[in-house]
């Protein structure tokens, strides 16, 4: 495969926490567009809890995919399959590490938040969580169909604005239908009249879900 048809093939990533050697719990961590992986593990000042190694890809050139999370799949590739390889690479490297994946959580903001829904809902199993801070499933409004497999009652939490100006609150209901669909435990909060970011009451319910990962 070429670096044409995998352009995050390769990408450095950022660790913080516990060793993956020795760690209880991971938490995989996805930027934003236009972000970079350091700016993720800031979160960890808030979120920290003892045991877990954190672990934060960088995307190529700053961005996971090139073109609005809504649009037809195919406007996005190959990054978007690029970007769930990577993805899957670093949860196939915890695993190895012997972290099972009920004690792996995916988080990311904004169009990190995009690639942690997708991922899960493409390559399901029972995590121990799913975090989209202000994202939902990637593609056209007929292309949320097809999804294998199932969730086996993994908690996920979707957390984003009623007004957000990059992610339209219908697709996070339709996400949190789609997740429940999957056999997913969601928890779902809309909050009014937020900017694109993340707020206090999503880090103290990710931190919740991160103890009962690792208790």
């Amino acid at each position: 495969m070429t670096k044409h048809e995998h352009p995050h093939d390769g990408q450095p990533v950022a660790e913080r926490g516990q060793p993956l050697e020795t760690a209880r719990a991971a938490m995989v961590m996805l930027h934003g567009r236009g972000g970079q992986n350091d700016q993720m593990l800031t979160l960890i000042d808030h979120i920290d809890v003892t045991g877990f190694a954190y672990l934060a890809p960088q995307a190529a050139n700053y961005t996971w995919y090139p073109y609005s999370f809504m649009m037809p799949r195919a406007r996005n590739a190959p990054h978007l399959a690029s970007a769930l390889m990577a993805v899957d690479a670093l949860v196939k490297r915890v695993m190895n590490a012997g972290i099972a994946s009920e004690r792996i959580m995916l988080l990311g903001f904004s169009q990190g938040a995009c690639l942690a829904s997708e991922y899960a809902a493409r390559y399901p199993r029972r995590f121990g969580g799913v975090v989209a801070l202000s994202g939902g499933l990637i593609g056209a409004d007929n292309e949320l169909a097809g999804y294998d497999g199932g969730l086996d009652s993994t908690p996920v939490f979707l957390g984003c604005s009623d007004v957000d100006s990059h992610i339209p609150v219908g697709r996070v209901h339709r996400s949190a239908d789609i997740f429940t669909e999957l056999g997913a435990s969601v928890e779902k909060r809309i909050y009014p009249g937020m900017a694109h970011t993340v707020n206090q009451d999503e880090l103290d319910y990710v931190k919740e879900m991160m103890g009962n990962v690792i208790k």
